[in-house]
């Protein structure tokens, strides 16, 4: 063998050593390392904290008796500011017409028929069912969705080469187009139109006034002669003033009575409040004010004056389901 075969032979076998090596090399390599990342523990979304529930006010038990037996000098006047009512409901509930005349030892009604039809016991007779209140199960709560399963690794798939495997859009760009023709939900279904809420329906001061925050005022500015003592007679408070000066209201209500028909009050107004207080205005000289009429607080409804009494002065009285109550127990302070 000559001497370059003999090169050329040893230049072989140190290339096959070398493609051996190679090899070697590339099968014990390590592959990678493949980190799973799982879902990470997710935090509760906060509860929206729940408003403190306020406590309601206590009402007083409503004492009135639901009928009276008409006495000797009675009026529908004076009996509709005893248990603290609209003379005309009075009337209403016991078809008495103008000029509302009533006679002694008459029985009327002093609560409103119609609302007593419907009470439990009577339903019960009647054989009539009275929905009771169902209480709204709390909403299931659902799972997340769409969490994609997790994978560990790709898997490859070999495909022969061709122009069409390379022209052919990879899983990404397929999802992606995918994700572009699917219409959005808005799209996909007609929409609803939105409904029109009904405007709220204004109330009257009287029915809007809780029975236990009204905002009251004094009536008029002056001296008070006399305090408020039921057993000695006087049932609210005596303010001294001038002839003609003004009288407001209290508080925002409701005149239910205009007029000179109780005796010892002189010319009188009576406001109702709410289904709880009315305020009574007496001795007044002019009254600027008629029955059903909505009056609200510091309203002028009167003049002071002395009728029925013998001097100028206001008598003003707050009653509370018709039972005269102290009226310095609901007036701010004076300054």
């Amino acid at each position: 063998m000559s001497r370059e075969q003999v090169h050329g032979a040893a230049g072989m076998k140190r290339g096959v050593w070398l493609v051996i090596f190679l090899l070697a090399g590339c099968a014990t390599s390590q592959q990678a390392p493949v980190i799973e990342r799982g879902p990470q523990g997710k935090k509760a979304a906060p509860t929206a904290k729940q408003a403190p529930v306020k406590k309601a006010l206590p009402t007083e038990k409503d004492w009135r008796p639901d009928g009276y037996i008409v006495k000797k000098g009675d009026t529908l006047h004076s009996i509709g500011l005893e248990f603290g009512y609209d003379y005309k409901e009075i009337a209403q509930w016991n078809n008495i017409n103008p000029p509302y005349v009533i006679h002694v030892g008459q029985s009327l009604r002093l609560k409103d028929p119609k609302a007593a039809e419907s009470t439990p016991a009577e339903a019960a007779q009647t054989g009539v069912a009275i929905a009771t209140p169902i209480k709204a199960e709390p909403p299931a709560i659902s799972k997340p969705i769409g969490e994609i399963p997790l994978k560990t690794e790709p898997k490859a798939i070999k495909e022969p080469y061709s122009e069409q495997a390379m022209a052919a859009p990879t899983p990404k760009q397929a999802e992606a187009a995918v994700k572009a023709e699917t219409p959005k939900p808005a799209e996909a279904g007609k929409t609803e139109a939105p409904t029109e809420k009904p405007a709220p329906t204004p109330s009257s001061p009287a029915a809007s006034s809780d029975d236990e925050t009204l905002d009251w005022a004094w009536p008029v500015q002056g001296k008070v002669l006399s305090g408020f003592n039921e057993s000695a007679g006087s049932k609210g408070v005596d303010i001294a003033g001038t002839q003609g000066q003004p009288v407001l209201a209290a508080a925002a209500g409701k005149v239910v009575y205009s007029g000179n028909g109780l005796r010892g009050y002189g010319k009188l107004v009576i406001v109702k409040h709410n289904k709880t207080y009315l305020s009574a205005y007496a001795h007044n000289s002019q009254i600027l004010v008629k029955e059903g009429q909505e009056v609200t607080k510091g309203q002028k409804i009167a003049e002071m004056g002395s009728t029925d009494t013998d001097q100028v002065k206001l008598h003003f009285e707050i009653r509370k389901l018709g039972k005269p109550i102290d009226p310095a127990k609901y007036l701010p302070e004076r300054s």
